[in-house]
């Protein structure tokens, strides 16, 4: 019964060895008598026993712990998963062109093609990409400067997925991208591109502010010359109007002038009317000559000559009233002495005649002297 026991569980064993039930996306390579005989599919799978058996590969992949310290973790198994995976390893000290030594961290992404491939053609798959991963990011990266490494991200990595996809083919392996996490420079470099990135900002701030004031500059300058031609023009249009109306002031004066001196000389006999007129400008000349505060007033000599042209013009007046009291003509009222001419009646004594002005005008001059 002991014997029939062991044997049931030795029985057990290889059966449940045998039988084998494979996930989706995941395959097995079978082996028979140490050679590969075909690839196991997902769902049940049932190998001969001690003559086929599955073989198994190694897989990496970076992990991190609970207190944050990251580490690679490796290990053997039988499963080849179809999914695309990520290889994600320790950033690396690379040296660019111009002696500057950076660490990069750079993540692959991929996926096994061909699971015989990557089973026989290479010996530790995971490994062998993250070392040609570094070796190809070393080699980018050395042909380069610091600042065309730190701008130029989507180059790297367009470069680095050609090379690696180049030599990765023949191990069924499908690379669908790389990627660069991070570039570290050292402390000092990046102290000194701090620098340099606040001095370029406040240089563009200068820049962008010296513009702004040359552009206000400009504005002001374009407000002030359009406000002084609005200016101007409306300067030159209240000239030309106030210069046309008076012009048409004079006109219109003018022939008010020339209808009454029209009318006065019709009203006067031939040749008096300018007699008159010199006298009436005389006439209206005298208040402002008295305007002053003293109570002398200095007559010129020629003077004489307008005083004897105002006895002419009382000379003329009577003889125009006589023509108009003459037989035949219509009877004129004759005005009252105080308001012919506008005189009061002193200074129409004071007038005289002409002949007595002009006879008078030396005694005057002695008088004032005196």
């Amino acid at each position: 019964m002991l014997v029939l026991a062991i044997l049931g569980l030795i029985a057990l064993a290889v059966v449940m060895s045998s039988v084998k039930i494979i996930g989706q996306a995941e395959v097995m390579v079978v082996e028979r008598l140490g050679r590969f005989d075909r690839v196991a599919r997902s769902g049940l799978n049932i190998l001969i026993p001690f003559i086929e058996r599955p073989r198994s590969i190694e897989v990496r992949f970076f992990d991190s712990d609970p207190g944050g310290l990251k580490r690679v973790v490796q290990s053997v198994t039988a499963r080849i998963d179809l999914r695309e995976q990520v290889l994600n390893f320790p950033s690396q000290p690379v040296i660019t062109k111009d002696n500057v030594t950076i660490d990069i961290d750079a993540v692959l992404y991929y996926r096994v093609a061909d699971p015989q491939k990557a089973t026989y053609s290479v010996a530790n798959l995971p490994y062998a990409l993250e070392t040609l991963t570094r070796t190809t990011l070393r080699n980018i990266v050395g042909e380069m400067e610091l600042d065309s490494t730190l701008s130029s991200r989507d180059v790297i990595n367009t470069r680095m997925r050609e090379v690696i996809e180049e030599a990765s083919i023949g191990w069924g392996v499908d690379v669908t991208r790389v990627e660069l996490q991070s570039i570290e420079p050292p402390r000092d470099i990046q102290q000194s591109m701090e620098l340099q990135m606040r001095a370029e900002r406040e240089r563009r701030a200068a820049v962008t502010n010296a513009e702004a004031s040359k552009r206000a500059a400009v504005l002001e300058a374009e407000g002030l010359r359009e406000s002084q031609v609005r200016k101007a023009e409306g300067e030159r249009e209240a000239s030309i109007l106030r210069a046309q109306g008076l012009a048409e002031a004079r006109l219109a004066m003018a022939d008010a002038e020339a209808a009454a001196i029209t009318r006065i000389a019709g009203a006067l006999p031939d040749g008096q009317a300018s007699t008159y007129l010199l006298g009436l400008k005389y006439l209206e000349a005298l208040p402002q000559l008295a305007a002053g505060k003293g109570s002398t007033v200095f007559l010129p000599v020629e003077a004489s000559g307008v005083m004897g042209a105002l006895g002419g013009l009382r000379e003329l007046l009577r003889a125009r009233e006589a023509d108009d009291t003459s037989p035949g003509s219509a009877p004129l009222r004759r005005p009252a002495p105080s308001a012919s001419l506008g005189f009061p009646d002193p200074m129409r004594g004071m007038l005289g005649t002409g002949r007595d002005a002009h006879r008078d005008a030396p005694h005057r001059d002695d008088e004032s002297k005196g």
